[in-house]
């Protein structure tokens, strides 16, 4: 029982922590590599799943959020929306590689879903990135553990 706990939390903490959620976790994954009750890899695993789970919320956000721009209560003026639509355009599909990245990854992949960004491709490149970046602390972790 204890050992699914673990599990769920990190996957719904990893979920929370993709969408525009003030959540970590990685202070989560860092904890759970420290009691050395799970397996590192299955823990790598369902953080990487979790969080793009999560990323691919916002995805499906933004790739419907348009059509509310003409709205009073739409949260970006036209003027900010374009600059952003004209930042994805110069860096592309690529800029998702840093989609892991605190403050500017979860909005950027919000920005390829209204990009219309192939799902294909986000999912590709936002799991490259969030289980690169899982990876390498749980690499880190387990070296001081």
């Amino acid at each position: 029982m204890w050992e699914a706990t673990g599990y769920i939390g990190l996957f719904f903490s990893a979920f929370g922590a993709a969408t525009l959620l003030p959540l970590q976790s990685e202070a989560v994954l860092v904890a759970l590599l420290w009691a050395k009750q799970h397996p590192s890899w299955a823990l790598l695993l369902v953080a990487t799943i979790g969080n793009v789970l999560g990323s691919m919320v916002n995805w499906v956000l933004g790739r419907y959020m348009e059509r509310w721009r003409d709205k009073r209560w739409f949260p970006v003026s036209a003027k900010r929306l374009e600059s952003v639509q004209n930042t994805y355009h110069r860096y592309g599909r690529w800029s998702l590689l840093l989609s892991w990245v605190p403050i500017i990854g979860d909005p950027l992949t919000l920005v390829a879903g209204l990009m219309r960004e192939p799902l294909w491709s986000f999912l590709a490149l936002v799991t490259f990135a969030k289980a690169t970046r899982y990876g390498v602390l749980c690499w880190i972790t387990l070296g001081w553990a």
